[in-house]
């Protein structure tokens, strides 16, 4: 039973990227083929390539060497700065385009976007680059230096190695972000895939046409996704370091004080800035901000849909975390995989399909909270897989055999002890689930009910038409929930490597 609910929900993840196949399939040949082959196609995805490689590589090397910095190197207040890494994960890349756009009126082109994008993103190389510095087994360093290799030789050959799997699969998940991104794009004045699948659907002329953008768009994606998953198994592979750890190391004043000015200079590029623009811009709302009501209307919507679709996500993530905890079998694999395949679907693309979906099955359904809450939950439902499964398999076994020895069915054996003391981490899940459905912006463009609006189209409506003062209000709110999982991820780090003594 257990297992054929898992099933379904993995089934249902995985109907709009087969809808989207089967749409393109149906279409005519050579009209589809027109479309993915055609010299603008290419140009799209070139950019796309070009934009998502160009800040895979920035955040790469910055969040490495940041990195390297939080771990190795003793700063003042090292907390402090640690936290101050993760918090551009708090600033949605297109709440930051506008940000900038503040600074720079008439800031636009594939420099800026790429200078965003590597902000923004960052803190998804930084952190688990971090975690690694900290495990890594520096014994291995010694005995090349005992060999006679130098400091910098010794730590390219024995230490980076441990790192870079790490680092990588972080690269990785920032090119998927860098590829999915629509807002930043379309603010700064980028064609990409992503604005030229929104340009193609709402211009209404071939649905099939758009489908097939879809896919060129979803195919890069995937890839991403499969990289990503395969470099971070390898990582995950290493044997844990049994050898001495690296304390960190201190720096003369100057070299101490060069690496404080970098950091700050990132933070404030990151967060500082694009926040003091918001800031600035309030003033200047005048008869094109939104009435007091309106803005308290969208944000109980965003506050609504966040609740819903996580609860939601959390319920259908429950059956297939619990199987990849606890009865892992060729066939859970593959569940678990297929459950994942959201993570690797771009929201314009989700959309798409259940925009087609909707119509084809349950045409009343179309532009409905239904279909939208179903998009997050197809979109976000990897984050609570990911945070339910770890959860459960924190639970000892035996616990739940003392319950079943006094008498508990294995029924009642979870529910009284494995679910409760899953709980925090579930609960984690669901709220990484909600943070991420409030700031989403594509998907809510094309499946929200007319009349509704969030707080993130709200930012897009008054951005369209030129309204920047009237969409501060709605970014800043948008950056606020960007801080719960921000402070909650530098919470999980900010001891990291810390000295028991």
């Amino acid at each position: 039973m257990l297992v054929l609910a898992a099933a379904l929900v993995a089934a249902a993840v995985i109907a709009p990227l087969l809808q989207l196949v089967g749409r393109v399939a149906a279409g005519d040949p050579d009209a589809v083929a027109a479309v993915v082959v055609r010299p603008r196609t290419v140009e799209l995805l070139a950019a796309s390539v070009g934009v998502t490689a160009a800040t895979a590589v920035g955040a790469f090397v910055l969040g490495l060497a940041t990195a390297f910095v939080l771990a190795r190197v003793a700063l003042p207040g090292r907390t402090a700065w640690r936290v101050l890494a993760c918090l551009p994960l708090a600033v949605p890349s297109f709440v930051a385009a506008f940000g900038w756009m503040g600074v720079f009126p008439g800031l636009s082109g594939p420099m800026p976007l790429i200078g965003v994008l590597v902000l923004a993103t960052t803190p998804y190389v930084t952190v688990p680059a971090l975690a690694a510095f900290v495990r890594a087994d520096v014994s291995v360093e010694d005995a090349a230096r005992s060999l006679g290799r130098g400091p910098f030789a010794a730590f390219a050959t024995a230490t980076l190695p441990q790192v870079l799997p790490a680092a990588l699969a972080g690269a990785l998940l920032v090119a998927l972000y860098a590829l999915s991104d629509f807002g930043a794009p379309a603010l700064l004045r980028v064609d990409t895939l992503t604005t030229g699948v929104y340009a193609q659907f709402t211009g209404g002329f071939d649905r099939a046409a758009s489908a097939a953008l879809a896919l060129v768009l979803a195919v890069p994606a995937l890839g991403c996704v499969c990289a990503e998953a395969r470099v971070r198994h390898r990582a995950a592979a290493r044997p844990t370091a049994t050898g001495r750890t690296a304390l960190p190391v201190r720096l003369a004043l100057f070299a101490r004080l060069g690496a404080m000015v970098v950091l700050a200079a990132v933070a404030a590029a990151s967060v500082v800035v694009p926040l003091a623009a918001l800031v600035a811009r309030l003033p200047d709302a005048g008869r094109y901000a939104a009435p007091a009501g309106e803005l308290i209307a969208a944000a109980g919507t965003t506050l609504a849909l966040g609740a819903g679709a996580a609860a939601l996500a959390v319920l259908a993530a429950l059956p297939v975390a619990w199987l990849a905890a606890r009865h892992r079998t060729r066939l859970v694999a593959v569940i678990e995989s297929l459950s994942y395949v959201g993570h690797a679907l771009p929201g314009l693309v989700v959309a798409l399909a259940l925009v087609a979906l909707t119509l084809t099955i349950a045409p009343g359904a179309y532009q409905g909270v239904a279909a939208l809450v179903a998009a997050y939950v197809v979109l976000f439902l990897p984050k609570a897989v990911g945070s339910a499964r770890a959860a459960f398999a924190a639970v000892p076994r035996a616990h739940e055999d003392v319950a079943r020895s006094l008498g508990d069915t294995p029924a009642l054996a979870w529910a009284r002890v494995t679910l409760p003391a899953a709980a925090p981490g579930i609960l984690a899940g669901a709220v990484l689930v909600m943070a991420a459905v409030m700031k989403e912006l594509p998907a809510t463009l094309l499946l929200r009910p007319t009349g509704v609006d969030t707080l993130a189209t709200e930012l897009w409506t008054a951005t369209s038409v030129g309204a920047f003062g009237a969409a501060a209000l709605p970014a800043l709110a948008l950056v606020a929930v960007g801080l719960v999982p921000a402070l909650a991820l530098a919470h999980g780090i900010r001891s990291l490597g810390k000295d028991p003594r």
